[in-house]
Formats: structure tokens, sequence, C-alpha cells
């Protein structure tokens, strides 16, 4: 068994919130045709995280999807480490492992190792800073064979 995953240590709650492009991601079935896919994170008056998974479906003009959650954080002493309800009763458990220094590129993981999200403050990314962010995962245990790029082909309408 793989030891636990190494939780990043300079996630402050309130900077991390906001829009997170997703750039690459294990898809799940209901975003395995996700394009311009969008995370954004907001603190509520609970100190819950409100969650909403934006994307458009099949292509840049595709019907717009949007799926809603909340996480919050069981330890404040550990606020990369996150518990997330989809739909009640089930939670998981995700985990930030990585936010760069200067808060633009995050990477949030499930302890399992099947599941991860690259994400950045902006739609397109640096070939040599995205593939810096890939050895990341990699040196905790996950195949970059299971991350699907995200397209990110904004149409303005």
């Amino acid at each position: 068994m793989p030891p636990p995953l190494k939780a990043a240590d300079n996630v402050v709650l309130n900077a991390y919130m906001g829009a997170w492009y997703v750039i690459a991601y294990t898809p799940l079935f209901v975003d395995k045709d996700a394009h311009n896919p969008v995370e954004h994170y907001s603190l509520n008056d609970q100190g819950h995280i409100e969650v909403t998974y934006r994307f458009m479906k099949g292509g840049p003009n595709g019907p717009q999807k949007s799926y809603q959650s909340r996480a919050y954080v069981p330890d404040i002493s550990h606020s990369a480490r996150w518990k997330i309800q989809f739909l009640w009763p089930f939670r998981a458990d995700f985990v930030i492992i990585h936010l760069s220094e200067n808060g633009q590129e995050t990477i949030v993981a499930h302890p399992n190792r099947k599941y991860a999200w690259i994400m950045q403050r902006r739609p397109e990314i640096d070939e040599a800073i995205y593939n810096e962010l890939l050895a990341k995962l990699e040196a905790q245990g996950f195949s970059r064979q299971r991350l699907r790029r995200a397209a990110h082909d904004w149409i303005e309408t």
C-alpha cells in the first residue's frame, strides 16, 4: 500500500477560493467530453466551500453543464485536506497536493490515486509548467495515462 498523499502546506482557504481552469483531469462519467471546464470555489457563511463545476458538453458550442457540491475542511490546521459531498450521504476525500508559490497552479487528487485534477487560474498553460505538474503527480504515485488534457477553446457569444 502506498503512503498517504503528501498535502500542500501553503493552502490559505480565502486565497484558494475563486475560479480554477481545469487543465487536465481524470474523466468521470459526467465529464468525459468536457470542454472549457472550470471549478469555482467560494466560502459560505458556515465556513463550508461551495463548489461549482461548469463545462460545455461535447464541444465549445455544446450545452453548458453545471454541477454543485459542498466541501469542508475537517481540520483547519490541514486546509489542503477536504471532504466533498456530491450527493447526500456520499462524501469523498480530496487532497490539494500542490499549490504553486504564486497561487496560479494547483493539483487536487483523491487518496486512492485514481483521480486527479491539474488546474490553474487561466485556461492556457505553459508546456514546461504542465510537465512539471505531471512530474509532481507521478512522484506521488499517479499515472499520467489516467489524465485527459482538457480542451479550452473559448468562443465569444
